[in-house]
C-alpha cells in the first residue's frame, strides 16, 4: 500500500522518500531505476513565469500582469478602439514572431483576436 501512494506522488517524491528511509539510490539496471522517459519528464527545464499574466502550454510567458487603471482586465478585445490600437502597434514589432506560433507577440495577438492591423472582435 505504501508503495502505491509513493508512486502516485511522482518520481522526486519516491527519491526523497527513499533517502529518508536511508536506502541507497537505485543503480542503472536495477528494477526500481527510472526509465529514460521518466527522467526526461522530470528534468525538462520549463521557462519561468517572469511575472507575466499567462503561460502557454509550451511554457512561454506573455501578457502584462495585473489590472488596468479602471479595474478591468488589461486584455479587452471587445473594446474596439483599444483592440485596434493594440493590433496596429503589435503588428509593427520587428523580428521573426510571425514564423513562431508560440512567440509572446503571437500569443497576445491571439488573445486580442488580431488579424493584421485590426481586431475581429
Amino acid at each position: 500500500m505504501w508503495e502505491e501512494i509513493l508512486k502516485k506522488k511522482g518520481l522526486w517524491a519516491n527519491i526523497h522518500a527513499k533517502r529518508e528511509r536511508g536506502e541507497q539510490p537505485a543503480k542503472e539496471g536495477d528494477e526500481d531505476y527510472p526509465d529514460a522517459s521518466s527522467w526526461q519528464k522530470v528534468t525538462k527545464k520549463k521557462k519561468p513565469n517572469k511575472g507575466k499574466r499567462f503561460v502557454s502550454q509550451e511554457g512561454t510567458s506573455y501578457g502584462q500582469a495585473g489590472k488596468a487603471k479602471d479595474g478591468k482586465d488589461r486584455i479587452q478585445p471587445n473594446n474596439k478602439t483599444k483592440a485596434n490600437a493594440y493590433c496596429a502597434r503589435s503588428n509593427n514589432i520587428k523580428g521573426n514572431w510571425r514564423k513562431n506560433p508560440d512567440s509572446p507577440n503571437n500569443l497576445s495577438r491571439r488573445k486580442w483576436k488580431c488579424h493584421g492591423n485590426k481586431s475581429s472582435a
